[in-house]
């Protein structure tokens, strides 16, 4: 079994095919896609490939240490991942292909209309053996 992480993007990625931003869904546009949410997480809670996932909020701080004495130092001139990620999914599966299987599965998630999102998903597989360094 590998582990994979599902990133679900607000933006950085292609646009999805139904691009219609989520703060301006209905209240049961926006309940069917949580419960789609809940019914994936569920279904794979039962075949034992669900390890975790959350939604994220937009606020968050990136954090940096500067030096003794002094205090750390937050955000920047950078894009964050507040501004990027909305959620996450992580997966236990055997192989590559159910990973990517599975993400396509999430990207159907509903969206405006109650049409399918098809929204670009971002599969990264857990770091498992540490790189190795030659000099």
């Amino acid at each position: 079994m590998a582990k994979y992480l599902l990133l679900k993007h607000y933006r950085g990625a292609p646009a999805p095919v139904n691009d219609v931003p989520m703060e301006q869904w209905t209240p049961e546009e926006l309940s069917a896609h949580v419960q789609y949410m809940q019914d994936f997480a569920a279904r794979l809670e039962g075949t034992g490939e669900f390890v975790d996932g959350q939604a994220l909020s937009p606020e968050g701080t990136f954090v940096r240490y500067d030096g003794e004495g002094r205090p750390p130092v937050t955000d920047g001139p950078f894009a964050e991942t507040k501004d990027l990620i909305a959620g996450w999914i992580v997966i236990d599966v055997e192989t590559y292909e159910r990973a990517l299987e599975l993400a396509g599965e999430l990207s159907a998630a509903p969206g405006a209309g109650g049409k399918p999102i098809h929204e670009w998903l971002e599969v990264r597989p857990f770091l498992t053996v540490l790189p190795t360094i030659t000099e």
